[in-house]
């Protein structure tokens, strides 16, 4: 039996031109990843004040998600592409007068509105990826798309790192909160313009690749037929391998944006600058980037459910290490969480997504990427509980371990219960009630 092909002849002009895409957000997800260490030191925040970075970033794409997936429903995929790069656009340049105003909601709102664009562009390359050959390659086809992702992934925190953190006079000040304020103004007004320059260039990156998308020819993708939101709804929340699906991929953004952002921390608390930090995300993103790889290759091989349960174990077991193995080493444990989360988000994505109705498609899409939202909720709570015993993160201990080590404990339940998810539907204790309808 010959096995059908990853990506058909038709599909692969507008494959190579939607894969871009996931790069792109790769960048805006890991040059913001460091602003939160950033936004603490130059305007003095607390860990859980400047978490509000995660907050707006990743609660645009619950905002938007919804929306997005019933306007491309309308429209095509083609549309829902152009809106999304015009709203990321908007955004990353709203930079420019939030710099010049120095107020951290400005930022925040910039973050937004960046993200509304993130939310119309995820909720179009995904399922039209999954959608641009056959079912039983979707996953695959999927994962080998998201592995463009890290090249932006380090794209973007090499730009953080050479062209932010280093440049910032505030980290490489001891006594930065003691100056007198008139010159702890100059320092931060020259430090937020570090900040704002990378989105401006950003924003304008975006702008080019806006007229590309514009003028290339690309397959509409329109779903036909009048969608009842109502009755869509009601059958996907029945539907317990997707509603479980979103619950998992809720839990593994959490995961993620936790791991990535309070490495510098976690750094911190072992006296490193936030610029040698960043060589560890660095090495954490070469990890995921490998990790991606190799997990897209093992699925010709292993099902999506028993690889994502491993992967899962994996990363619970080094969470374990992050938090009781004190110094270098627990940070080395948490750099290499990353190779058994890169497979995690899109493959939760496949298994979910399985079996669903050409009406159901977009919106459990959307639902999925609304799941993101737990990239906004579990980075601010792990914040509160670094500041648990100060502003600090090894002001106390927590069962013999610093603040900042034991609020991995969020991140450890998370893959916890991700390992959970797949090892129940490779069992399919979690079956989907629609493929057993059609079958």
């Amino acid at each position: 039996m010959t096995k059908p092909r990853l990506i058909p002849q038709e599909f692969i002009v507008p494959f190579v031109l939607i894969t871009s895409l996931f790069a792109l957000w790769g960048f805006a997800n890991s040059v913001t990843d460091p602003m939160v260490q950033a936004f603490k030191k130059v305007l003095e925040l607390t860990n859980a004040q400047a978490a509000w970075v995660q907050m707006a970033f990743y609660g645009g794409y619950f905002s938007m998600a919804l929306p997005a997936a019933l306007f491309i429903r309308k429209y095509s995929y083609k549309t829902g592409a152009l809106i999304g790069l015009a709203l990321f656009a908007v955004g990353a340049l709203l930079f420019y007068p939030a710099a010049i105003s120095e107020q951290f909601w400005f930022f925040c709102l910039g973050l937004y509105v960046l993200t509304f664009g993130l939310a119309f562009l995820e909720t179009t390359a995904n399922p039209y990826i999954l959608a641009m050959g056959p079912p039983e390659t979707a996953t695959q086809r999927l994962n080998l798309a998201q592995a463009f992702n890290p090249f932006g992934l380090l794209g973007g925190l090499l730009v953080a790192q050479q062209f932010v953190l280093k440049k910032l006079q505030s980290d490489d000040l001891e006594n930065y909160a003691t100056l007198a304020e008139a010159q702890k103004a100059v320092v931060r007004t020259a430090d937020l313009m570090v900040i704002r320059d990378p989105y401006l260039m950003l924003g304008l990156a975006v702008m080019v690749i806006f007229i590309l998308v514009l003028v290339s020819k690309m397959p509409e993708g329109k779903a036909e037929g009048e969608l009842s939101l109502g009755n869509t709804v009601r059958r996907l929340t029945k539907n317990s391998r997707y509603t479980s699906g979103v619950a998992a991929q809720m839990l593994y953004v959490g995961a993620q944006i936790m791991c990535w952002t309070y490495i510098y921390q976690y750094a911190e608390a072992q006296a490193m600058d936030s610029d040698v930090a960043a060589s560890y995300q660095f090495i954490a993103f070469l990890a995921f980037m490998i990790g991606r790889a190799i997990g897209t290759y093992l699925l010709r091989f292993v099902s999506a459910e028993t690889l994502l349960a491993i992967f899962s174990l994996g990363a619970t077991l080094l969470t374990l290490g992050t938090i009781f193995i004190q110094g270098l080493f627990g940070l080395y444990c948490l750099v290499s969480l990353s190779f058994f989360m890169s497979l995690m988000f899109p493959t939760i994505y496949g298994i979910a997504l399985d079996g669903l109705t050409q009406d159901e498609f977009k919106l459990g899409a959307a639902g999925l990427v609304m799941a993101i939202v737990g990239g906004a909720l579990l980075p601010k709570l792990q914040g509160m509980i670094i500041d648990f015993g100060g502003a600090g993160v090894a002001d106390v201990q927590i069962v013999g371990v610093p603040e900042v080590n034991f609020s991995f404990v969020l991140p450890l339940g998370c893959f916890a219960a991700i390992a959970l998810y797949g090892w129940l539907i490779g069992k399919r204790t979690l079956p989907n009630p629609l493929s057993s309808s059609q079958q």
